[in-house]
């Protein structure tokens, strides 16, 4: 009977074997494809398309050209034309006659057009100064998103392998105490082991799809198929983490300060040049005639017209350009402390966490061995089970700190990077 029963449920398997290996549903089922990984070097090329700087930055630069164009004109504006008609009777051909037909332009003021100019150079330096500063702001947004993504997955898989190790206990423990080996409360003592790591998945699981939220509101795309390049992959680290002497160059955020402090005074400088409004210089041609009948008598008119000075409104103008100036060179100077401290911060804290890394590593390893020497006894009987669930439990917190220590420097690598002014890689 038992070998009727055998060969029966041995051809229906062969059967159902053979329909899905012929059902061409099977064939045409579309795959999943896997996903790609993702960098943080592409999330940022990402983030930053998206960025208003970004797609103000042609216009910015147009702006800029503009501007240096116009301080290599000629004239201070544009010229402009004039006709004017005089008579002493409306409405009749008789009488006299008067036509003015002049262009007129205004001069540039002493000093205006080179201080122009050179605001204008200034301004153009000053629209990669804002895109280089605002891309910086950018990648520590992004940095601090994607790090705490990469500890949320990591923290899933550590819980993900909790549970199955967890799983596995618990079941060597139900065979154990179906053959009376162990009493009903270790059993149930090994379910509520794995009833704590089905709890610790669901938050971390929670925390992974939160950060995966933060990182995706800055990337603007979903990741609820990507998964990091690596574990942990930390960026290059720098090869010289000695701050600069030219520091206001080469770090984007004091660049950016120095730039538009620069720019404020060259405002200061052709506001005061500006202390009143442009000479005109006109060129006009008349043609008058006496009374009806007489021929026109043709004339040309030069003339300069010389304003007053603007008085209190210039001064203005220059006071509020040198407070803008002295207010940005102070802002300079109170950044440049940051920096200089956020770096020192930085490296103090990379070699903290990587002394914290090795002494986690080492305690890891040392918990793997006592684990697999316990599951050995624990097999075979020598130890209870007590102490085998605190062994595990001791060997997943030392597993979980190793991880968070390797999390830490690469997060203290990159934050490094940062203080320094450096984009992700």
């Amino acid at each position: 009977m038992f070998r009727a029963l055998r060969a029966r449920a041995r051809v229906r398997l062969l059967t159902a074997g053979a329909l899905f290996i012929i059902s061409p549903a099977s064939w045409s089922q579309p795959q999943p494809a896997p996903a790609a990984p993702l960098s943080l070097a592409g999330a940022f090329e990402t983030a930053w398309a998206l960025q208003p700087p970004a797609a103000s930055r042609v216009s910015r630069l147009d702006a800029a050209l503009a501007a240096q164009r116009a301080a290599a004109s000629w004239t201070a504006g544009p010229p402009t034309a004039g006709l004017t008609a005089r008579t002493d009777r409306v409405g009749s051909n008789a009488g006299e006659r008067e036509y003015d037909i002049g262009i007129s332009a205004p001069l540039w003021l002493p000093g205006e057009r080179e201080r122009a100019a050179r605001l204008a150079d200034t301004q153009l330096s000053a629209v990669d100064a804002r895109v280089a500063a605002a891309r910086l702001r950018l990648s520590a947004a992004l940095r601090e998103a994607w790090w705490s993504w990469q500890r949320a997955e990591a923290e899933h898989a550590l819980a993900g392998d909790r549970l199955e190790s967890a799983r596995r206990l618990n079941a060597d423990v139900l065979k154990r105490h179906r053959a009376g080996e162990v009493s009903r409360a270790d059993l149930f003592q090994a379910e509520g082991t794995v009833a704590q790591a089905e709890v610790a998945l669901a938050d971390a699981a929670s925390g992974r799809a939160s950060a995966r939220q933060a990182l995706a509101a800055l990337v603007g795309m979903r990741l609820d198929g990507a998964a990091p390049q690596a574990a942990v992959r930390s960026e290059p680290e720098p090869v010289d983490a000695t701050p600069s002497l030219a520091l206001e160059e080469t770090h984007p955020a004091l660049a950016e300060l120095a730039v538009l402090s620069e720019q404020s005074r060259r405002v200061a400088d052709l506001a005061a040049s500006q202390r009143r409004a442009n000479p005109e210089v006109v060129v006009a041609t008349v043609a008058e005639r006496g009374a009806s009948g007489e021929s026109y008598s043709n004339s040309i008119v030069l003339g300069v017209r010389v304003p007053f000075g603007a008085g209190p409104r210039a001064q203005a103008r220059i006071a509020s350009a040198r407070a803008d100036a002295d207010e940005l060179s102070a802002q300079l100077g109170l950044e440049r402390a940051r920096v200089l401290a956020d770096i020192e911060g930085s490296r103090s804290r990379l070699q903290a966490v990587r002394e914290q890394l090795v002494a986690a590593e080492r305690r890891a390893s040392l918990a793997r061995e006592v684990r697999g020497f316990f599951e050995r006894s624990f097999r075979l009987g020598e130890s209870d089970l007590p102490t085998r669930l605190r062994v595990e439990l001791e060997a997943v917190e030392a597993e979980r700190q190793a991880t968070r220590a390797r999390g830490a420097v690469a997060t203290a690598v990159s934050a490094l990077r940062q203080a320094l002014g450096l984009l992700p890689e």
